[in-house]
């Protein structure tokens, strides 16, 4: 099992901003590089009043936080560091009111660096091909619950709630999508889009599900509407599984998501879920 790294071990490896602008420089360029203006190959020094480095032959500079969301941030770079580190070692996510504590900064600066962070970490995540056995449900996240609707415009007896959408492979990733209606139309695409054809898909018996044969899967049921849960393999454990932290991680830490930044809180913890290893 790895060592956990501590916050003593992160302000350690990253006392200043100097510390953390030679990290990106290492990450991005390496520890020597072909020279974009000159060509020849060897080490770029640091350059004392700007966050860059020169080339040593032609002095030629190379910024580390150029086409970044770092690049035009008038916060200090160490505290963009220890903001990443956060949430990247929390397992329900991080508040902009916990950030603005933990930098002290003000709450609009920390509320924009919890966005950009979680940008980057769906970015980083990205969606790869699930195959195997998948699972395929949908949630409801906000609002307030009311009576089932026969016009088909709120899904499963939903008021005023924001519909996600999410697949996941057995011991795999997770893939999750904000969809306008649990209809055939919104839940189908993204299945036939992230989930290599020939893949068995369990989930429940709701009618849109239906179709997957047709799209060249293996589908199987449970009927929860008469408490059956698992059915052999099939079963959608692994994805209730996974929409029960994510509900409880947005109560307990955020209290409420909107519908606009939903998708960037999704990518955030699906980046969490899929990296656990």
């Amino acid at each position: 099992m790895a060592k956990t790294f501590t916050v003593q071990d992160f302000f350690k490896r990253f006392p200043d901003d100097d510390a953390c602008l030679d990290h990106l420089m290492k990450v991005r360029h390496g520890e020597a590089l072909d020279c974009p203006k000159c060509g020849k190959h060897g080490k770029f020094h640091r350059l004392r009043k700007e966050p860059a480095y020169v080339c040593q032959w032609c002095g030629h500079h190379v910024h580390p936080m150029a086409g970044s969301f770092l690049e035009r941030s008038h916060t200090p770079l160490q505290k963009w560091f220890y903001a990443m580190y956060l949430f990247c070692t929390t397992r329900h996510g991080v508040s902009a009111k916990e950030l603005q504590r933990q930098l002290g900064v003000t709450y609009k600066t920390a509320w924009r660096m919890g966005h950009q962070i979680r940008k980057y970490m769906a970015e980083t995540d990205g969606d790869s091909g699930l195959s195997g056995h998948v699972e395929a449900d949908e949630t409801y996240i906000g609002g307030r619950k009311s009576r089932s609707r026969s016009d088909g415009t709120t899904g499963r007896g939903t008021s005023n709630k924001t519909i996600v959408f999410g697949v996941v492979e057995r011991d795999g990733e997770v893939i999750t999508r904000v969809v306008p209606r649990a209809n055939t139309a919104s839940l189908i695409p993204p299945i036939v889009e992230n989930v290599k054809k020939g893949s068995t898909i369990s989930t429940d018996e709701w009618h849109p599900y239906k179709r997957l044969p047709k799209h060249g899967f293996a589908h199987l049921t449970v009927n929860h509407s008469a408490d059956e849960w698992v059915n052999g393999e099939a079963h959608t454990n692994t994805i209730e599984g996974y929409w029960s932290i994510l509900k409880r991680s947005i109560r307990s830490t955020h209290v409420h998501v909107s519908a606009k930044h939903l998708p960037k809180y999704l990518g955030e913890f699906e980046y969490r879920y899929n990296l656990r290893k």
